[in-house]
């Protein structure tokens, strides 16, 4: 399976690939700060693609919960400058993480292929900007906004309902002129889900196969992981290895880590075995 990008190039998701997470926020959950230097940005993002990222994934606003809103001109100040100097150092697909249109339309033209959305289009003329762009789109699955989205989730079937709420953005996508080969899905997780949504989501992913897009999952040293065990947010990589391999068996293509050497390993571990599970004959 191939995820139509600008210009004709295309992502081969015929097997799991990594997505580097680069946030030059000073307010992200778990790397905030680090990387608000261009210099050190790029590093960064250099070092990841050689661990293997086959995307790099840009965002100048945290979604953590709690996180204050920032306007598009200063997420635009924190991302273009570094999406333009990783453009000029590599050739790895770059997405830009963004809820604002202008963000989407600045990112593009500066040089990134993919939107990576948590409202799934759903601002004010962002369906037209992302389609104008010519840029793959991942629409993930949201309840409520970062600034309330934990507070107080409530779901009666969490997996039929992001289900229904994808279907639903997709639709509208092709309708806005964004053809389905150009979309991807994230069911979410951590985002407006309690613990036993997101296990529900990750043990039912190949549920969301039925939607007909390649799945992306960002389970990346989040808070479920600590409910799990207990660890600090800079201690969760053996957890995070968990999940990709079992979000790579369950049917993920894309996993979306801080971690990218540890997760690639794991998501290969996950991948072989699905594949060997699939290629068993089995007596009717």
């Amino acid at each position: 399976m191939n995820i139509d990008l600008p210009g004709g190039r295309q992502l081969d998701v015929s097997e799991p690939v990594v997505m580097g997470v680069l946030n030059v926020t000073p307010d992200s959950f778990s790397d905030g700060g680090r990387h608000v230097d261009v210099s050190r940005a790029i590093d960064v993002a250099l070092r990841m693609i050689d661990e293997g990222a086959t995307i790099i994934d840009v965002g100048g606003e945290s979604t953590r919960p709690g996180a204050t809103p920032v306007s598009a001109e200063e997420e635009c100040r924190r991302v273009l400058p570094v999406i333009e100097a990783l453009r000029l150092r590599s050739n790895c697909i770059i997405s830009i993480d963004t809820m604002k249109p202008d963000v989407m339309r600045e990112a593009c033209r500066a040089g990134a292929s993919i939107i990576n959305d948590v409202n799934a289009l759903r601002s004010d003329q962002a369906l037209t900007a992302a389609m104008e762009s010519g840029a793959a789109v991942c629409l993930m699955h949201m309840q409520g906004e970062p600034q309330t989205m934990q507070h107080s989730p409530s779901y009666s079937a969490v997996v039929d309902e992001v289900i229904g709420f994808l279907r639903e953005r997709i639709a509208a996508c092709v309708t806005c002129g964004i053809p389905e080969s150009r979309l991807l899905i994230d069911p979410g997780f951590g985002f407006g889900k309690r613990l036993v949504d997101n296990l529900d989501l990750l043990a039912c992913l190949p549920a969301l196969a039925t939607l007909g897009r390649p799945i992306l999952v960002g389970m990346s040293r989040k808070g479920m992981l600590g409910q799990l065990t207990g660890r600090a947010v800079d201690d969760r990589l053996a957890a995070g290895t968990a999940v990709a391999a079992i979000a790579a068996l369950h049917g993920a293509k894309i996993v979306r880590t801080h971690d990218v050497a540890a997760t690639l390993d794991a998501i290969k571990v996950g991948y072989a075995i699905r594949a060997a599970s699939q290629a068993i004959v089995r007596p009717a």
